[in-house]
């Protein structure tokens, strides 16, 4: 499988996938956050088809995001989590500020809805 990498930019994140893991790092408040995800999602659902015996960590380290891209991660979630079912091996690790409580509501929230490894942590002057 292809490496994947999107440089970040001012409304959008970085995305990058190497070695089985794949990073969502930055701001996301693109102007049509469906039409930025959907490559990354239709990447997405081919390299999970694929993956083998391995487990594939994904990263979110978000310092903001709107609400249209909100719910794109939550269907993000939601694609790992149907993995997850399937029997593949993936987990989240969602880092957040701890000053920033709205993004720690959010992934609390996401890990409400899913039973797959999701793990939130803090990181201290993000």
């Amino acid at each position: 499988m292809t490496s994947l990498y999107i440089e970040a930019t001012r409304s959008t994140p970085e995305i990058k996938f190497e070695n089985h893991l794949l990073t969502v790092k930055g701001q996301s408040y693109p102007e049509n956050a469906v039409g930025f995800y959907a490559p990354i999602f239709s990447w997405l659902n081919e390299y999970l088809g694929m993956l083998g015996e391995v487990t594939a960590i994904f990263e979110f380290d978000l310092l903001y995001m709107n609400t249209s891209s909100s719910k794109c991660i939550m269907d993000f979630v939601d694609i790992l989590q149907d993995a997850y079912s399937q029997g593949k091996r993936v987990s989240i690790n969602w880092y957040y500020d701890p000053e920033n409580e709205s993004l720690l509501e959010c992934a609390e929230e996401f890990k409400e809805d899913v039973d797959l490894p999701f793990n939130i942590i803090p990181v201290e002057g993000q």
